[in-house]
């Protein structure tokens, strides 16, 4: 397993990362193009490869401005983000396959397709790869990758901070970059250029780590993602309860930031209205710039994704198996919340959450198992029956109150061994599987009158209790 480093620049003069600045921003001409005419069915099974040798033979590789290796690397890591964004499609369109049709046959049949790249010419794969594969374009002029014969690391004292040398735009012109550390960058690397820094990234095996020596626990927990914490475990615990503080005022940092923005932009483009252009060029330069919001947005995710990994951390602490829902689903039904509650679920981290799950699990040889979320906070645990619920509380009929990222854990726990729930079940037969337990548990009961005696397994315990109910 490979997991990714970043070093960065560290007293960067001006004219060095201009000359960077200067060479990210062609090559991102060069990616803009390749997304451009092989970004849609006509890049269907072309390689890059063959994009590199077609250029060259037509002249269009003379109008870059830079080196070979630096567009021919940029070649290839575009068409291998137009792969990337192909693939992810291909996983909507396969459950969409599953949904259509419950013949075997005509199912592989379309999966092979799908897989060889041949669903151009099926109308029906054509039709969901244009719906759930949208296409795309490049928005990338800040990278430049460097393949690992191309570039040169030293130190200058024993002991001392790395320098890196990269090609330039004119050749045997080397940029020399000193970095924050004295560990020395490997293979093919990424410089990303933000605002006046060089961040340098590469990827080192996941077993030279430190953490990779630590044993995981030894029991079973089933996990809850929440917004106030990372993580809810089976055995009640909260793991990262600082991440909803960060998620909170974040949120409320950006709206009270963006308001302002959108006053002083407001400004601007009646000045320019009126014909002052100095003034409205004034408040872009030194008021709309993005310098710092991008510095304070990424000190922010290194602090959320440093919560969440040490959450995940001290979940395999405990677990050789966790059991968690699927994170990687998009998250819907949001629109009647309000504006707060969705700009803060806009910052929800799943996607984080999803990639410490698998890369500490990976790393420290435990095992994740993905199941079926639906109506897991809203069920009560050890019965089949949906409860109530009220923000972090989940009500029972029977008046009982559970934490409800605590009852979501122990329900997706037990969701693993469900015979009839699984992961891509809809979420209206799932409701329809528990409603139907719950009608089996009161037919067994003596009698069904308005005052029938019910058994509600809430906790470790057994609750005899009224229910009044409907039959």
């Amino acid at each position: 397993m490979k997991v990714t480093r970043i070093a960065r620049s560290k007293n960067l003069n001006h004219t060095k990362y201009a000359q960077l600045a200067e060479q990210a921003s062609r090559l991102g001409r060069v990616r803009s193009l390749v997304w451009r005419q092989y970004g849609s069915v006509a890049g269907v099974g072309v390689g890059d490869r063959t994009i590199r040798d077609q250029w060259m033979r037509d002249g269009t590789a003379a109008g870059f401005g830079v080196l070979a290796n630096a567009w021919k690397e940029t070649v290839r890591d575009a068409v291998g983000d137009i792969t990337a964004s192909r693939e992810a499609a291909k996983v909507k369109v396969r459950r969409a396959i599953t949904h259509r049709t419950t013949d075997e046959a005509e199912r592989k049949r379309l999966f092979t397709a799908l897989k060889r790249d041949a669903w151009t010419v099926e109308p029906y794969l054509s039709r969901q790869m244009r719906k759930h594969g949208k296409r795309g374009r490049n928005r990338t002029h800040n990278q430049i990758v460097v393949r690992s014969d191309q570039y040169k690391t030293f130190t200058l004292t024993d002991g001392g901070n790395v320098w890196l040398a990269v090609p330039g735009l004119e050749r045997r012109q080397l940029v020399r970059i000193p970095l924050n550390t004295t560990v020395e960058p490997t293979g093919t690397l990424r410089l990303i250029l933000r605002g006046g820094t060089v961040e340098v990234h590469y990827q080192i095996d996941a077993s030279a780590l430190a953490s990779s020596r630590r044993p995981c626990g030894t029991g079973e927990l089933g996990v809850d993602k929440g917004y106030s914490e990372v993580l809810t475990d089976s055995d009640g615990r909260h793991h990262g309860q600082e991440l909803g503080r960060l998620l909170t005022a974040r949120s409320n940092e950006l709206k009270l930031v963006n308001a302002r923005r959108a006053k002083l932009r407001a400004v601007a483009e009646k000045a320019a209205q009126r014909g002052d252009h100095a003034k409205a060029q004034r408040i872009r330069d030194n008021n709309l710039g993005t310098v710092k919001k991008e510095r304070a947005a990424a000190a922010w995710r290194s602090r959320v994704r440093d919560v969440t990994f040490q959450a995940v951390h001290a979940v395999v602490d405990k677990a050789a198996v966790i059991v968690a829902e699927d994170l990687t689903k998009t998250l819907t039904g949001r629109k009647k919340l309000g504006k707060n509650t969705n700009r803060r679920l806009a910052g929800w981290t799943k996607g984080v959450t999803a990639e410490a799950l698998k890369a500490v699990s990976d790393r420290r040889g435990s095992a994740v198992r993905l199941v079926n979320a639906a109506y897991t906070s809203q069920a009560i645990p050890f019965a089949s029956i949906i409860g109530v619920r009220k923000r972090d509380r989940l009500h029972c009929p029977c008046g009982a109150v559970w934490q409800a990222d605590h009852a979501g854990a122990i329900n997706i726990l037990h969701r693993a061994s469900d015979p009839d729930v699984t992961l891509h079940t809809p979420y209206r037969r799932v409701k329809q599987i528990l409603q139907e337990r719950a009608d089996r548990q009161r037919s067994r009961l003596p009698d069904q009158d308005s005052s029938t005696q019910s058994m509600c397994r809430c906790g470790e315990r057994t609750i005899r209790l009224m229910l009044n109910y409907e039959p």
